[in-house]
């Protein structure tokens, strides 16, 4: 049930990282070619890309943090022994989790604070559900660095 779930998860992740990324290429082409062929374009484009770099940002960053393939400085744990290298890696996972959990705190708060503000990104679409990935993606970023610091395993 748990691995169904998890591999659910990771495909929605992917699912979103993938189809963001795409609409953002097709809305920056749409635009260059708008603009060159047509001295025209929409007006929400350039806000409405600005907020699809914010979701592929924090959707990659998910990714990698997933996939292990996150920035690590890890010169301590290279020298060493098995048992060093679990206690080092275990902290690292720790601190990261920490950091990250705080981070998604204060994204939660500033998301609240634009649901409260009623303010407006684009299109009629409010800044606060374009900002929504900021809390989810730290928060999901925290549960993998804590799982990852948990089940600790050297290479």
């Amino acid at each position: 049930m748990f691995t169904r779930f998890v591999r659910a998860l990771h495909l929605v992740e992917n699912s979103l990282l993938v189809g963001a990324l795409v609409a953002m290429l097709g809305m920056a082409l749409m635009q260059i070619l708008l603009r060159n062929l047509f001295d025209s374009g929409f007006l929400w484009a350039e806000s409405a890309l600005r907020i699809l770099v914010l979701w592929v940002a924090m959707l990659g960053a998910l990714v990698a943090t997933r996939q292990g393939n996150h920035i690590s400085i890890d010169l301590l744990g290279r020298y060493l022994g098995l048992a060093g290298r679990r206690t080092v890696r275990a902290l690292n996972g720790v601190i990261a989790s920490v950091i990250c959990g705080v981070a998604a705190w204060y994204a939660f708060v500033f998301v609240g604070y634009e649901y409260q503000d009623e303010t407006i990104a684009f299109a009629s679409v409010p800044t606060w559900a374009c900002q929504a990935i900021l809390p989810i993606g730290f928060a999901g970023m925290s549960l993998r660095f804590m799982w990852a610091a948990l089940t600790s395993r050297p290479e």
